[in-house]
Parts: C-alpha cells; sequence; structure tokens
C-alpha cells in the first residue's frame, strides 16, 4: 500500500496483477476527439479519505474548470493507494490510462530515468515564488521540476502532557538527549517515553529516518551509488533508541508496535509521546485523552530540526495526446483557491504560501509550524526496496538480536549489494 506518507506498498498476487493491466490497457489516455475536445484523465487518489466527500469535491473541481475552458473535458479517476505503483508503472509504459497522476518524491526519479514522465516547469513559472521552496526541491530531478505541488503533509511529535506530569516532568522535551533524560522518569511510573513503531510494514519515514535526519545522517551517499546510514550519525540514531529501551523508554513491543494512534498504547496513556504523527493523529489523541492533555511540539532535535512531509505533485505523462490541455488543468489543481479547497478538504497541508484556508483548527496551526523544517526523505530509484532491506534489521537491534553497528552494516551490504545490480 502506498500512501501521501511514503508507507511500503503491499504484493499483489499474479491475478490480481493481470486484472490490474487489463483495467489500464483498456483505460482512455486523453486526446482530442471528433469535436475537437481535448480529453484529461487524472488518476486521484483518496487523499480525501471520505468517498463520498471525495467524488463530490473532484465533480465539483471538474465542473469548474470545464466551465472556464471550453474545449477541454477533464475526467477525474478516483483510485486506490493499493497497487498503484504496478497501476502507474503499467499506464506510462503502455502509453495508456491517465495524462496526470498524483506522485510522490520518492517515486518520480524512476520514471523521469524512464523518460516516460515529462517536466512541468512551465506551469508553475508564473506563480514560483508563491510555492514552498522545499515542495519544489522535492518533486525536482536533475534539475527538472516533474511534479506541480498540490497538498503537503508534515510530521511532528505529539505528546499525553498528563503522563509527563505525573512523572514530575513540566517541560516536555525537544531534543533527543532531554527525551533520553526524561526516560527513566516516566519508566519509573511505568509509562515508555517514546512509542516507538519497529514493526517492518511501518515506514522507516515514520519511525527511525526523522531520527536518523535530526543527527544529521541520510540514507544514501551523495553520489546515491551506496548508502551511508551506517554511518556515524545512523549508528548514534539507533544506538539512543537502544539506550531508551535499555532505560525502559520504549514499549516492550516495540519491535512490532505499528504507529496506529487510536487503540494504540498513547491514545490509552501508556506512553510519553510518538516523534513523526500526522494531524489526525493528534486529533484521535485527543479524542482518547481530552484535547488539554494532547500537545503538539517541533521536531525533537538531535543536531538540528527535520520533520518528515512530502507535497503530492501533479505528474505528467510524457505520451499524454493533450499535453497543454492537461498542464492547464494541473496549474489550476495547483491554484491557491484549489488547494486552499483541498486542504480544507483532506486535512493536509497547502504547498503554496498565498492560500488561505478558513477555519484552521489549533491543533492544524501548530503543525503548520514544523512545515519549515519538511523533509521528503533520501529520493532514490530504489529507496522503497533499500527501506525494505533495512527495516528488519533495526528490528534485530530492537529485539537485541544484533547490536547497532552490525544491525546496520548488515542492511548496508544487502543494500549496496541490490544498488550495484542495479546500475
Amino acid at each position: 500500500m502506498i500512501d501521501p506518507w511514503g508507507s511500503p506498498m503491499r504484493k499483489v498476487v499474479a491475478a490480481g496483477l493481470a486484472a490490474v493491466l487489463g483495467a489500464v490497457l483498456a483505460g482512455c489516455g486523453g486526446g482530442a476527439g471528433d469535436s475537437g475536445t481535448s480529453t484529461v484523465t487524472m488518476w486521484m487518489y483518496p487523499v480525501i479519505e471520505d468517498q463520498a466527500k471525495s467524488r463530490a469535491f473532484w465533480d465539483k473541481v471538474e465542473k469548474d474548470f470545464e466551465a472556464a475552458n471550453a474545449g477541454i473535458d477533464v475526467k477525474v479517476d478516483l483510485q486506490p493507494w493499493e497497487g498503484r505503483q504496478e497501476k502507474v508503472t503499467t499506464a506510462l509504459v503502455s502509453k495508456k490510462g491517465f495524462d496526470l497522476v498524483v506522485l510522490g518524491p520518492d517515486q518520480i526519479p524512476q520514471y523521469a530515468a524512464q523518460g516516460t514522465i515529462a517536466p512541468v516547469d512551465d506551469v508553475v513559472a508564473d506563480a514560483k515564488d508563491a510555492f514552498r521552496p522545499s515542495a519544489l526541491a522535492a518533486l525536482t530531478t536533475d534539475g527538472a521540476l516533474y511534479g506541480v505541488p498540490i497538498y503537503q503533509t508534515i510530521t511532528s511529535p505529539i505528546f499525553d502532557r498528563k503522563v509527563f506530569t505525573d512523572a514530575g516532568v513540566t517541560t516536555l522535551p525537544t531534543t533527543w538527549d532531554e527525551v533520553k533524560a526524561a526516560a527513566p522518569k516516566l519508566a519509573a511510573n511505568g509509562v515508555p517515553v517514546l512509542m516507538y513503531p519497529g514493526a517492518p510494514e511501518t515506514s522507516l519515514n515514520l519511525s527511525f529516518y526523522p531520527i536518523l535526519w535530526s543527527y544529521g545522517g541520510s540514507v544514501f551517499a551523495p553520489d546515491g551509488k551506496s548508502v551511508a546510514f551506517n554511518g556515524p550519525e545512523g549508528v548514534r540514531a539507533l544506538q539512543m533508541l537502544l539506550d531508551l529501551q535499555a532505560a525502559g523508554g520504549l514499549p516492550a513491543n516495540a519491535a512490532t508496535l505499528t504507529n496506529v494512534i487510536e487503540g494504540g498504547p498513547l491514545s490509552q496513556g501508556k506512553s510519553g509521546f510518538y516523534h513523526a504523527a500526522a494531524n489526525i493523529g493528534a486529533v484521535q489523541l485527543g479524542a482518547a485523552l481530552g484535547p488539554e492533555n494532547v500537545a503538539v511540539g517541533l521536531p525533537i532535535q538531535g543536531t538540528k530540526r527535520v520533520a518528515f512531509g512530502i507535497p503530492g505533485g501533479l505528474v505528467l505523462a510524457k505520451a499524454s495526446k493533450s499535453l497543454e490541455a492537461a498542464k492547464k488543468f494541473a496549474a489550476y489543481v495547483a491554484s491557491p483557491e484549489v488547494s486552499a479547497a483541498l486542504s480544507k478538504e483532506s486535512g493536509y497541508f497547502t504547498a503554496r504560501t498565498d492560500a488561505k484556508v478558513e477555519g484552521r483548527s489549533a491543533t492544524a496551526t501548530e503543525f503548520e509550524k514544523s512545515l519549515e523544517f519538511a523533509f521528503p526523505g533520501d529520493t532514490h530509484p530504489l529507496a522503497r526496496q533499500v527501506m525494505t532491506l533495512l527495516s528488519p534489521e533495526i528490528q534485530a537491534a530492537l529485539q537485541g538480536r544484533k547490536s547497532a553497528q552490525q544491525a546496520l552494516d548488515d542492511a548496508a551490504k544487502q543494500a549496496d549489494e541490490q544498488l550495484a545490480a542495479a546500475r
């Protein structure tokens, strides 16, 4: 499953994939009809979680755009997250299916390298200064912009104030050193300070990577030909987790715990905070503990503050038969008015600084403060594959089967072999 937070995708069985291929190959890919009307097909995903609200929102976007742009017929095709990677890849290779599709920064490099998507620098040229620089940078590969930003995600720490107060910790931690100092105090009350989700199915973007980045580390070497997570910064980050664990600072099941807030240890008062939560997580925590007991903080600092957050970008299929019409529609969806409306409906944030979202909650306003620290992760064509190799090794360290250095070195060996084979 692939979602806006970069979670690992699930494998599809052969029969399911065959059905997917058939559906894509039968799909429309734009072009001008006999009447001269240009058709633009956009694949959209459940950015607005409620299906009925999502359909109503995009129906209105279609109608409003078409009313102002005679000769362009827009079809917003609502797709599931499940199987997205396979369907998008097949559509681009077959040159059928869509003109525009929403992708994240870690998906774009592979398609840019394949030459199946087209740059969209000209789409944002007139309003470039209005987009968040981090959003444009995240969707840029080899100096070219391949995604028009239409929304922005961000993560921040969310705290259960009460468990800290009960342990005599009156100031919530803002650095990892402060987290380590608070750990024994909360542990004395039987509460681990950090709800760390070590289950391999949890994206490392929402578990280990933010800690790695906060210590100045990176997943890949600058040239992308090898990994770098087993360097001093990575070892320091993982050792910090192991030190917390030894001090009773992690849940006993941290190695198999997911980052689910609702019904999880944090919402049950059995953990102090989660370091990489989405806004919806804070809402769920408030519903469980009472809003007055929930606090949102800035990214926890190691040597710097880094918040995982990615823009959703409208990507243009190079084979589109309606390139100019598709670009026009992409600019419309990314306009301040539409992006503000999408933000309000979805709960995500805008990728523009001139989009005004009315009625923001106090919690969302706190999350917005972390946007200046937004980082989309180390983008690389094999980023997801490397993640699947590293996750079980970190789990092994949490289970006491490997040291921090050994776990990271073992993962690096596998990852470097895979990178070398791909060259």
